[in-house]
């Protein structure tokens, strides 16, 4: 028996050790959620669909719809490179700002649920604010990334990030929409987090964030009445109290192996919104508490994914990037989680590519190629990939190869300053018979002095010479890394 379990470790520990596993790992991941949730959907929305006049499939036909989209994304992200990505960062930043400006204008911005979230585009609804979840993350780790070798003080750390995050949360809340507003949090003080800010100061606004959510959570009739719910479960069972009495009971309904796939009876219109913000309920009743633990132990394993490629990457970017969404994505998870077994108040924030949700599961896929992307950069897979160990995934795709990171040039000048000390040549009209002025001898190293005005075209071939003669490593700047 501890022979097999000595084998069993070798042959994960060898796998894990391929430059790919990675990017494996997560593509895997991302396929398994995405497929549990088209079927718990598809099982969940059944009977909701049908008893509103609809067909038994219309929910999942279009959550079906929203995932054929949310691929595309996916595979759009692996071929992007990276350096386009940072450019794209700002201007996609600031088009979001804008539409979730143009969302809360009457006649533009659709409203659902006593909420102007929406924008109508043929058939498919676009919620900008779940397009601001992304593009926060790619132009808040870009920022922070571009300033890690000259970071001295705090304002390199917070402006223009934070100011710029509290506008898109205060516009997210105009609609109102405080689930969201939460993953944004969560979002900006992943950024703070990995990119160094002080512990202190992180402590600081971190409670400051929690104690804004709890006052936003009190000022709305909906919300107070979850805050009550949640405190006081049992005063009211029947009116705000009852979805969390249902979810519970649909989880003690499923037992340890659950009722059977298709064979709840929550659904029956005894849960509200079985097939969205209380979906885990649903698995628990039909796959039991062993679904719930192989839900939960997927998203534990993309933790460790996504922290081994951001520990791995040599790209600040991609180390800020990755470990930004890898929070966020879990730290969701969690909160939907938490509030449908009851250890959290009702937010309503969904359970990623599980629920119900079109532009959250298109969003969210995207998010995973991304890191998908950043798992094919990393130093071991860049060389494999480069060798031919592509795989056949890999040219079944056609996927281009990954560029190797480079430090920008302001980066190298920098490096080359911090090496040696920089020599100042007098300009060739300062030669020519004129009075030297104090100026024009700054720095000069000595014995120059006579050779430069004897003959200026020698000087700069020794001093081309000198520094072709320098060692590379010299030349070759080495960013100070994140903290992941």
């Amino acid at each position: 028996m501890i022979g097999q379990k000595v084998i069993g470790n070798n042959r994960i520990g060898t796998w894990l050790a391929r430059p790919l596993a990675s990017f494996h790992l997560v593509v895997t991941i991302a396929t398994l959620l995405t497929v549990l949730g088209l079927v718990m959907v598809l099982s969940a929305s059944s009977v909701e669909s049908y008893a509103g006049g609809d067909s038994a499939y219309a929910l999942f036909s279009q959550q079906l719809m929203y995932a054929v989209l949310g691929a595309v994304l996916f595979y759009l992200a692996l071929r992007v490179p990276i350096r386009v990505l940072r450019k794209l960062a700002f201007p996609a930043f600031a088009v979001t700002m804008v539409a979730l400006v143009l969302v809360l204008i009457p006649g533009i911005g659709v409203v659902s649920g006593g909420a102007r979230r929406w924008f109508m585009l043929g058939p498919l609804s676009v919620q900008p604010s779940e397009v601001a979840k992304v593009t926060l993350a790619l132009w808040g780790a870009h920022v922070l990334a571009s300033r890690i070798p000259q970071r001295t003080n705090l304002k390199m750390i917070l402006f223009p990030v934070v100011p710029a995050a509290l506008i898109v949360c205060m516009l997210v809340v105009l609609q109102p929409n405080l689930s969201t507003t939460i993953a944004l949090g969560i979002i900006l003080v992943a950024l703070l987090w990995f990119g160094g800010l002080p512990t202190k100061l992180f402590i600081t606004i971190s409670v400051s964030g929690v104690v804004a959510a709890v006052a936003l959570a009190l000022t709305a009739g909906y919300r107070s009445d979850r805050m009550k719910a949640f405190f006081s479960p049992g005063e009211d069972p029947q009116g705000i109290g009852y979805q969390s009495r249902q979810a519970m009971y649909s989880l003690a309904d499923g037992g340890w192996f659950g009722r059977g796939l298709g064979q709840s009876r929550a659904k029956w219109s005894y849960l509200p919104n079985s097939h969205n913000d209380f979906i885990f309920a649903i698995i628990g009743e039909e796959l039991g508490f062993v679904g719930c633990i192989a839900v939960i132990g997927l998203f534990a394993l993309f933790v460790y994914t996504g922290m081994r490629i951001a520990s791995r990457s040599a790209d600040p970017f991609l180390r800020l990037l990755v470990a930004t969404a890898t929070t966020w994505i879990v730290g969701q998870a969690l909160i939907n989680i938490g509030y449908v077994v009851r250890i959290l108040p009702v937010t309503g924030l969904q359970l990623p590519l599980v629920s119900a949700g079109g532009s959250s599961l298109a969003i969210t896929l995207l998010m995973f190629g991304i890191i998908a992307s950043a798992a094919r950069h990393e130093p071991e897979a860049i060389a494999a990939l480069h060798a031919g160990e592509d795989g056949r995934f890999s040219r079944m795709l056609r996927l281009p190869m990954p560029e190797a990171y480079a430090p920008g040039r302001a980066q190298v000048a920098r490096a080359r300053a911090e090496r040696r000390t920089p020599v100042r040549y007098p300009a060739r009209g300062e030669l020519d018979g004129r009075k030297r002025t104090a100026s024009t001898r700054v720095r000069e190293p000595a014995g120059t002095r006579a050779t430069a005005k004897a003959s200026p075209k020698a000087a700069t071939t020794r001093s081309a010479a000198a520094r072709a003669s320098a060692p590379r490593s010299a030349t070759r700047a080495t960013p100070r890394r994140a903290r992941t």
